[in-house]
C-alpha cells in the first residue's frame, strides 16, 4: 500500500513557476509508477504526467509537454512536478497517484493523495 501527500501548491502569477512535491509512504513506492493529475470543478480529472519506477520513462499531456517536468527521488520517496510558464488555465487541484505502470488513464491508479491547490492569476 502507498500513502501519498502533496505539497507545494499556491498562488502564482501567469508566467511564474511552482514545484509540487508528493511524499509517499509504504514499501511499494520504489516499485510504483507515479502520476500527476489535475481537476477543476465540474470537469473530469485530467492526466498531466507520469513517470516509471526507475525514472527512465515519462509521458506528458499535450498541455504539459515542454512546460512541466516530472521527476522522482526514490531515496526520499518523493515525486515532483516542476511547472514553468504557468497559465491561468493551469489553475486546478493537483493530485499525485501511484500505479503499477506508467499510464495516462486515471483508472490505472490505485492510490491517490488529497491534492494541492494551484492558482495562477492573470
Amino acid at each position: 500500500q502507498v500513502q501519498l501527500a502533496e505539497s507545494g501548491g499556491g498562488l502564482v502569477q501567469a508566467g511564474g513557476s511552482l514545484r509540487l512535491s508528493c511524499a509517499a509512504s509504504g514499501r511499494t513506492f520504489r516499485n510504483s509508477a507515479m502520476g500527476w493529475f489535475r481537476q477543476t470543478p465540474g470537469k473530469e480529472r485530467e492526466f498531466i504526467a507520469t513517470i516509471g519506477w526507475g525514472g527512465g520513462t515519462t509521458y506528458y499531456s499535450d498541455s504539459a509537454q515542454g512546460r512541466f517536468t516530472i521527476s522522482r527521488d526514490n531515496a526520499e520517496n518523493t515525486v515532483y512536478l516542476q511547472m514553468n510558464s504557468l497559465k491561468p488555465e493551469d489553475t486546478a487541484l493537483y493530485y499525485c497517484a501511484a500505479a503499477s505502470y506508467p499510464s495516462r488513464r486515471k483508472y490505472d491508479y490505485a492510490y491517490w493523495g488529497q491534492g494541492t491547490q494551484v492558482t495562477v492569476s492573470s
